[in-house]
């Protein structure tokens, strides 16, 4: 979904940092052998997934929703020397579709793969996290910011996507639209706690990033 002119957005794609070879053939292989491959971040979001990443300089990130791990490589592309990033997918048909790309990346031994749900998943990780990426199910995102909210580094950040929803979030709201609420509540969420400071980008889908202070 583009949010400005569709010209002015191709123009921005244009004079932005290149996709990766590698990535690119991650593209390739998810819109001919997985479904709905549009899920998956896409070269302009991944890279200012992966310039967020750099500037942070995380040692440990946690990413609630792996898809294929295009944003995985993404955003182990900012990770210290010895950092890890901790992706969590609760489809077992893609983890060997996944696995395949970390290990053709310099990352592979930094990405641990957790499959099944978050919810569960997460309290068992005994750690703190510089970064966390939510792009899963959208009726659980106050869920998960909830559970890692006390994960989280202070100064840490908690990146969160698809939280324009199509432009639905400015629309009329069905009663029955579940996901459209959930994601409303969780913006009112972001922006109402007074632990962070948050700045939604509208970049494709929307994009929330959410600063512990």
């Amino acid at each position: 979904m583009h949010f400005i002119p569709e010209k002015l957005d191709n123009y921005v794609v244009a004079h932005s940092e290149n996709e990766p070879e590698l990535l690119q053939q991650l593209t390739r292989e998810t819109f001919q052998k997985i479904l709905q491959p549009r899920m998956s971040s896409g070269p302009y979001q991944g890279r200012v997934l992966s310039m967020i990443s750099k500037l942070i300089s995380p040692k440990n990130i946690l990413e609630i929703g792996t898809f294929t791990g295009y944003s995985t490589l993404c955003l182990a592309e900012g990770l210290k020397n010895k950092g890890k990033i901790d992706t969590i997918d609760v489809n077992e048909e893609l983890f060997d579709f996944q696995r395949v790309f970390f290990d053709k990346s310099i990352y592979g031994t930094q990405i641990i793969q957790h499959l099944g749900n978050a919810l569960d998943i997460i309290p068992e990780l005994k750690k703190t996290f510089d970064l966390v990426f939510i792009d899963a199910d959208k009726d659980n995102y106050i869920n998960y910011f909830n559970l890692i909210v006390d994960q989280l580094n202070p100064g840490g950040i908690i990146l969160s996507d698809n939280v324009l929803w199509s432009g639905k979030v400015i629309e009329k709201l069905n009663p029955k639209d579940k996901m459209t609420k959930a994601v409303l509540d969780y913006n009112t969420l972001l922006k109402e706690d007074i632990r962070f400071e948050t700045v939604v980008l509208p970049i494709r889908d929307g994009l929330t990033i959410s600063r512990k202070i």
